[in-house]
């Protein structure tokens, strides 16, 4: 499994489309045990890029703050799973909390 987290800052940015990096975790589901992990810096910020550019990388879990029902269709019809309205916080207690069933996701942040 391949999770997916934009950041800024070195925690995770509240918008996917303007984050700095995104961190990639490989990561085998069963053990929780992170087999290895990327910052990738993002191509710029255009409608409908980084849902492909991320698919192209091999995410198959997109955790955000807040992203646009466009990107989450097209996630989607990837079979890329979203998880929206994740806290600020370091992206490897994101994966955890995820992985562990933890994760205390709220309201999508964004508004388009």
């Amino acid at each position: 499994m391949k999770i997916a987290i934009p950041t800024a800052s070195g925690l995770l940015c509240p918008h996917f489309g303007h984050c700095e990096e995104f961190v990639l975790i490989d990561v085998e589901p069963d053990t929780r045990r992170v087999l290895n992990k990327q910052h990738l810096v993002p191509p710029p910020h255009e409608p409908g890029l980084l849902p492909r550019w991320l698919h192209q990388q091999g995410a198959n879990v997109i955790i955000a703050g807040g992203m646009g029902q466009r990107a989450v269709q097209l996630f989607a019809q990837n079979g890329v799973q979203v998880v929206v309205g994740a806290p600020v916080g370091d992206p490897d207690e994101i994966a955890m909390s995820y992985l562990a069933g933890t994760l205390k996701a709220g309201e999508n942040v964004c508004d388009h």
